[in-house]
């Protein structure tokens, strides 16, 4: 976890760049953000959008695993929800578009 207080996203980014460094984080966090947004969608066209924040718990759940497991870090989620929840979304987007800093 950071002992240091980001005070803007552009400033936490490098940050949650440097905790996923290793690959196998990154696709886990693909994988689980995936699954979490396809479980939203599920709920909500089968009427029951009452349970959509089950979609939470792939997303959360394969990232805290690769955390905990891989990178052998704290999730930044714990300390920074919102700015960790943005820079999951704009990873995943460097990645699919084979943009991701360590993609080279």
């Amino acid at each position: 976890m950071s002992t240091r207080r980001y005070n803007s996203f552009s400033e936490f980014w490098p940050f949650y760049v440097a905790e996923h460094s290793k690959p196998a984080t990154r696709w886990l966090h693909l994988l689980g953000t995936t699954a979490g947004l396809l479980t939203v969608v599920y709920f909500i066209a089968s009427g029951r959008w009452w349970l959509f924040p089950l979609g939470f718990v792939p997303g959360y759940g394969c990232a805290w695993l690769a955390h905990f497991v891989i990178e052998k870090n704290k999730p930044a989620t714990f300390e920074y929800p919102l700015w960790s929840f943005l820079a999951d979304y704009k990873m995943i987007a460097l990645m699919l578009t084979n943009r991701w800093p360590h993609a080279r």
